[in-house]
């Protein structure tokens, strides 16, 4: 009998590391845990997604579930690998770089600049099919035509010019699927960087060639100061006469206290509280022009309405059951274009990951229906949401569309998990040369920490900050530190920094252009108590809130903080999905308290 071949522990828990992974379907990953969703995402990718020239990056691998039901990994994120000399040349600045505050006009963002006509910066169409043609021929065409619009796309852009954007066909065809199912499409973006999401290809194709409306659903207003709704909503109309706009937030009067806080202030039922219902029931309602019978829709809205009044928004999940198709890929395939196909309307939910596409279904429906989470493609397949028997909801993957955007702009808006950023630094230095971090932070320079407070009061030079700089006090701040050196972990608490401007807590706004010169006429704008209304605030608590602030000063209080040591460490936290049919705890404030957090956004408040 041969003697055993020696086995050690290292080798046997890299064996049962395979092993894991395999059972999870990871099968294409290297042992190591630590590296694997690096690895996961840094191979060459063999499928008709890829171009021919490019390496793909696939982001956010998930566990295949034990009934198989689906693929979750279908239309996961595929967006083009950047060169580890890339990398570790942006690492080396975001530690060299000083930082300095850039001006007011710096934020002002002109669409146009992002999405340039002459760029050919268009979106992948569906090439033309009949109701004759197999399964396999349409896929096959398909491939072939989204082949060579990457091919055509990187030829008219030079290298490294472009920003993030999809390379997973999947994705593309759930959009297709979509736009000819849908009768009005709701366009989803984040008021914070309106223009960022907002393809003025997609607009025309949908306008122009399918002959459908487009609603443009401004969320999360309440993270925005309300002269700056105001500006966007004019701009927006400025550009695009005939798109409808509706100002939308899940989260009414719902402000973060301090910067540390985990979670906004929770009331009961939360998605009864949703400002904009009735204005994007309105504007459907023109839209179709009684051709669907809608009042059911405003019954439901009345009576949502009423509940949350008498009781608080305690509701009944069993009064308004909500109907939810699974489409397969089969069903998919040849969808009709019927308009408001045996009356009903189908709303069809679309934009760009992380802009809040499930919360916006979740608050219409008025329970959650939709798993939501902060980290970018969680929706994993297309489902439709019977609202009321008249009105269907589509929801669709979010979707990268081709730009000129900033890369790290693009991080802080939440396109891409940070938990798989491999250079999260620079993107921490564009963030802190926006927004007053030293102020909001309460930050002390990692070379002043050494030192004790008598040569700190020697009238020394203030210290210069880099992004690294930034990174290592806050890890220091918040002890962050690694496990075997205990040094600060800087990684750690760059990933921290951008969760919290995703989140909001950190706020970048960009300003449509011409902003700064017209300030002052949006502050004294005759409909912005219409958006107050909607975020939930008085410009009389706004005011009580910034001197409460201003008086609290360094109250960030320790005890808090202690509190949400790791609240911005939850990479799926689903935020938005906790307050359902819960009742407010006893140590919450009233319902009318709000706190003022336009201070981070270099923005004064409207006396």
């Amino acid at each position: 009998m041969p003697r055993k071949k020696p086995f050690s522990n290292k080798q046997k828990k890299k064996q049962l590391q395979v092993k894991r992974e395999r059972k999870r379907g990871d099968t294409g990953s290297g042992p190591s845990s630590r590296n694997a969703s690096v690895e996961r995402g840094g191979e060459r990718q063999s499928d008709t997604s890829d171009s021919e020239t490019t390496d793909i990056r696939r982001i956010n691998q998930q566990p295949i579930g034990r009934d198989g039901r689906y693929d979750p990994n279908k239309f996961r994120l595929h967006f083009e690998r950047e060169s580890r000399e890339e990398v570790e040349r942006r690492k080396r600045l975001a530690m060299e770089t000083v930082l300095k505050p850039v001006s007011d006009k710096e934020l002002e963002v002109n669409i146009n600049e992002i999405y340039p006509s002459e760029k050919g910066l268009c979106f992948p169409r569906r090439p033309s099919w009949t109701y004759e043609m197999t399964r396999e021929s349409l896929l096959r065409k398909e491939e072939k035509s989204f082949k060579d619009y990457l091919q055509d796309l990187h030829s008219r852009n030079p290298p490294g010019s472009l920003s993030h954007f999809e390379h997973n066909l999947e994705t593309w065809r759930q959009l297709w699927r979509v736009l000819e199912m849908s009768d009005v499409v709701l366009l989803i973006v984040d008021i914070r960087h309106p223009v960022l999401q907002f393809p003025p290809d997609l607009y025309h194709y949908i306008t122009t060639d399918q002959h459908k409306q487009v609603i443009l659903v401004l969320n999360k207003v309440d993270l925005s100061p309300p002269p700056l709704v105001m500006a966007w909503k004019h701009y927006m109309t400025s550009q695009f006469p005939h798109l409808e706009i509706v100002c939308f937030t899940s989260q009414p009067g719902q402000s973060y206290n301090t910067v540390l806080q985990k979670k906004r202030m929770r009331k009961k039922a939360d998605m009864h509280r949703a400002g904009g219902l009735i204005n994007l029931f309105k504007a459907c309602q023109e839209i179709t022009a009684g051709k669907v019978d809608l009042t059911s829709w405003e019954q439901k809205i009345q009576r949502d309405s009423v509940s949350e009044r008498l009781d608080g928004g305690l509701h009944d999940d069993a009064a308004d059951s909500v109907l939810v198709e699974h489409q397969s890929d089969s069903a998919l395939e040849m969808s009709t274009q019927e308009r408001y196909k045996d009356g009903v309307l189908t709303l069809g939910c679309i934009g760009f990951p992380n802009v809040g596409k499930s919360t916006v279904i979740n608050s219409l429906v008025g329970r959650k229906v939709v798993s939501v989470s902060r980290t970018p493609g969680h929706t994993k397949y297309f489902q439709t949401y019977y609202l009321t028997p008249t009105v269907k909801l589509c929801d669709c993957p979010g979707l990268v569309f081709p730009s000129l955007v900033n890369k790290q702009l693009q991080i802080l808006a939440g396109i891409f998990p940070i938990a798989q950023l491999q250079d999260p630094y620079t993107s921490v230095g564009y963030l802190c040369e926006r927004i007053p971090y030293l102020s909001v932070l309460k930050l002390k320079h990692p070379s002043l920490q050494e030192k004790d407070a008598e040569q700190r009061q020697q009238g020394t030079a203030e210290p210069s900050w880099t992004a690294w700089d930034v990174c290592e006090a806050w890890a220091e701040r918040r002890g962050y530190k690694t496990a075997k050196a205990a040094r600060n972990d800087v990684y750690r608490a760059a990933n921290s920094l951008l969760r919290l401007a995703i989140d909001g807590r950190l706020c970048l706004c960009l300003r449509p252009p011409g902003y700064s010169c017209l300030k002052e006429h949006w502050e004294n704008h005759p409909d912005l108590p219409e958006i107050m209304a909607l975020q939930g605030r008085t410009a009389v608590e706004e005011g009580g809130a910034e001197r409460e602030d201003e008086e609290d000063g360094e109250s960030s209080s320790e005890p808090e903080e202690e509190q949400d040591r790791d609240a911005d460490d939850d990479e799926d936290g689903d935020d938005e999905d906790e307050g359902f049919g819960q009742q407010r705890r006893n140590d919450e404030k009233p319902p009318g308290f709000t706190v003022n957090m336009y201070n981070v956004l270099r923005e004064n408040d409207c006396d």
